[in-house]
């Protein structure tokens, strides 16, 4: 029997998306169905069907899988944030690991374990970085995230993600927003004042910034929005607006204007101190990046000669704390803020032995190969879209000797792995850090050998 939309079979779940839902088969086809946990049998109405797969959701938990738990989240079923709080964490975790090893198995089509996952401590309230979508209709802000793969807000001032303080900014934006009946942005118009709510926090210090993304290159009634954000945060030190006047799903633009106070914050990690900027890319888990990084520098391995080259440095933090431990450190970011940002960070901290290039990693690379610069490591940090592969041609030719890989995402680790399997290199230590509890996320650590070492 075909699957129909508006079918209503019976699944038994037995493995996780990379997006967090469950997968149940019907005859051997692929059923997707978000908020189950492997182990659950369901009755689930279908809502699409494709050539490959059907998408389902759930209408009874027949039987629960002994993982399942009770959400403690009441829009978690309807936010794409949060995939997992109807799962034990024990399972998540496992499951995490596992999603790591298929891909350097499958992908990769390499034969190496993951050596284990590094789980949180805290599985709330543990970002630094919140950014709200908004809709403002006769005067009442409503402020959440988005529904999974759409642009509908989900009302959620109160996520268990951030820090608990930033509903108090939601409430402080509020009471700017009635008073001065402030428009939000459509997206279909382009017309509208506040497009996104955006607050960091530095979990070392404390200090907050509170930004508005808006429409415009400026606001009106600063002094009452900023006095309203100063009650509702003790350690408020900057309050910004970012300016973005593009029609596009891209949430900051390129300017920001300081209202208020500083127009960075400073955190503490691993001992160094480090300045943040509204654009600045920065670890959202301040305790597991720590434990990140610390798998980093156990790696890495220093012993205090080494010439290290840290690619998409972004404001510098992997480098800078393992700055003490090397001779020379150079770092390749292509934000010139984040560039700026690391400068800094390495002047406030005392560093001496850091210098950075503005330019992206292929790029920067290609200039520290002409200066003759032969590192003894190199550390990449890519976005998700992973590393060129035209970049490890030009690692290979600087000569250097190991490479630490820190990935956000583990099918296109395991695809640059491959390449670098073909040109010899060999994965020494892999191992998975836990940084987003709850959502379907995992960070990795690579150490792969030139062979010619």
């Amino acid at each position: 029997m075909e699957l129909k939309k508006n079918d209503k079979i019976e699944l038994f779940i037995d493995a996780v998306t990379s997006e967090g839902s469950g997968i149940g088969r019907y005859n051997g086809f692929a059923v997707f169905v978000r908020g189950t946990v492997p182990g659950d049998r369901i009755s689930a109405h279908i809502i699409k069907v494709s050539k490959n797969y059907a998408v389902g959701i759930v209408d009874e938990i027949l039987s629960a899988s002994p993982e399942r738990t009770e959400s403690d989240c009441p829009v978690s079923n309807k936010c794409g944030g949060c995939s997992f709080r109807n799962m034990s964490y024990k399972e998540e975790l496992k499951y995490k690991l596992s999603r790591v090893q298929d891909a350097v198995s499958r992908i990769g089509n390499i034969d190496f374990p993951v050596e284990k996952i590094i789980g949180a401590e805290s599985l709330n309230h543990y970002r630094n970085k919140a950014q709200y979508p908004v809709f403002i209709e006769n005067g009442n802000l409503t402020a959440g995230f988005y529904a999974y793969k759409s642009h509908r807000i989900i009302p959620c001032s109160h996520c268990l993600l951030q820090p608990a303080e930033f509903e108090k900014g939601i409430k402080a934006f509020s009471k700017w927003v009635k008073k001065n009946n402030i428009t939000s942005f459509d997206e279909k118009t382009g017309r509208g004042l506040l497009r996104h709510i955006y607050f960091r926090k530095a979990f070392g210090t404390g200090e907050i910034m509170a930004c508005a993304v808006v429409n415009a290159n400026d606001i009106p009634d600063k002094e009452y929005l900023i006095g309203m954000l100063q009650q509702a945060f003790e350690n408020l030190k900057s309050v910004v607006i970012n300016i973005n006047k593009k029609n596009t799903n891209v949430i900051l633009g390129s300017e920001t204007k300081t209202l208020w106070g500083s127009e960075k914050i400073c955190d503490i990690l691993l001992g160094r101190k480090f300045v943040i900027s509204p654009q600045s890319f920065y670890q959202v888990n301040h305790d597991q990046c720590e434990k990140l990084y610390s798998v980093a520098a156990e790696y890495a391995d220093l012993k205090g000669n080494e010439t290290v080259v840290d690619m998409y440095c972004g404001a510098g933090t992997i480098g800078l704390t393992l700055a003490g431990n090397c001779k020379r450190l150079v770092g390749i970011e292509i934000v010139p803020s984040a560039i700026e940002n690391a400068k800094e960070n390495a002047e406030i901290n005392g560093i001496k032995n850091a210098e950075f290039i503005c330019a992206d990693a292929f790029e920067g690379a290609k200039q520290i190969e002409k200066m003759g610069l032969k590192p003894d490591l190199v550390i990449v940090d890519p976005p998700r879209k992973g590393c060129q592969k035209e970049l490890f041609d030009v690692i290979e030719n600087m000569g250097a000797g190991r490479i630490v890989y820190v990935s956000c995402d583990s099918a296109t680790l395991a695809r640059d792995l491959a390449v670098l399997k073909e040109k010899g290199w060999q994965l020494q230590h892999l191992c998975a850090v836990d940084m987003f509890p709850r959502t379907p996320h995992v960070e990795a650590v690579a150490l792969i050998q030139n062979k010619i070492f």
